[in-house]
């Protein structure tokens, strides 16, 4: 492991949730970094903490204690306004359900993140040659004025992964990202964001519960009870189903 500044680092973080006047503790104690350029997958039973973390890390949600920095900054306490713009400046999201605009094309969905951006003004022309290369490098350059009703769902997936990475990200996020999808669909959203951290250097985050999906990480994160209780660099498909099993 590289001994550069990790681009995240949690330290002693907790999140607890109040249910019914009790406490729920969905996180305790985690400590970890991740550097730039890594593959994580992160995988564990319902309710071991899971979306909790990647809601955390990926600065939709506040931890209740502990620290923690993403690239370089402290944004444990940040206020809502800001955490958006730490989103909107350095962070991609890819959701298990698409979130794609219904009545509004594959190249036009692509484009929206850049009518947000808070990098500066995207003209209308740069946003669609960027979209229309961001549908290239996912193989979908035919169905750009395709609606998300006229594309399957590993289309669809693929116009949220090219929407996802069209600003740049310094880090994505991927929830479930095969969960909707057929074995040859999923193993091609795989593939790319494989290549994405291959070939660009992205650093990408995958929650997943399928340990074949885990195993084309670089490192893969088992929790439990709100606790990372292994870290294996590299594994196997068979390594994976076996802390999953134990």
């Amino acid at each position: 492991m590289t001994t550069a500044a990790a681009l995240i680092a949690v330290h002693d973080v907790t999140k607890t949730y109040a249910m019914e006047g009790a406490p729920v503790h969905a996180l305790r104690g985690v400590t970890l970094d991740i550097h730039a350029g890594e593959f994580v997958a992160v995988v564990g039973p319902s309710g071991s903490g899971k979306s909790t973390f990647m809601h955390i890390l990926g600065c939709l949600d506040r931890p209740t204690t502990g620290r923690y920095v993403l690239n370089g900054r402290d944004v444990s306490t940040l206020p809502a306004d800001e955490l958006a713009r730490v989103r909107n400046e350095t962070i991609g999201f890819v959701f298990q359900g698409f979130n794609l605009l219904a009545r509004t094309s594959a190249v036009e969905n692509v484009e929206l993140p850049l009518l947000y951006t808070r990098k500066g003004v995207v003209k209308a022309n740069e946003r669609r040659d960027r979209a229309m290369a961001a549908l290239e490098a996912v193989g979908l350059t035919d169905r750009a004025e395709h609606h998300p009703n006229q594309l399957s769902g590993g289309q669809q997936q693929r116009v949220a992964i090219a929407r996802a990475l069209i600003t740049r990200p310094t880090v994505l996020f991927a929830d479930e990202p095969t969960g909707n999808l057929d074995s040859e669909a999923g193993a091609g959203i795989l593939q790319l964001l494989r290549d994405a951290v291959d070939l660009d250097g992205q650093t990408t985050l995958m929650v997943t519960h399928d340990p074949r999906a885990a195993a084309i990480a670089d490192r893969v994160l088992y929790l439990t009870d709100g606790r990372v209780v292994a870290d294996l660099q590299r594994p196997t498909e068979d390594e994976v189903l076996a802390v999953m099993n134990r």
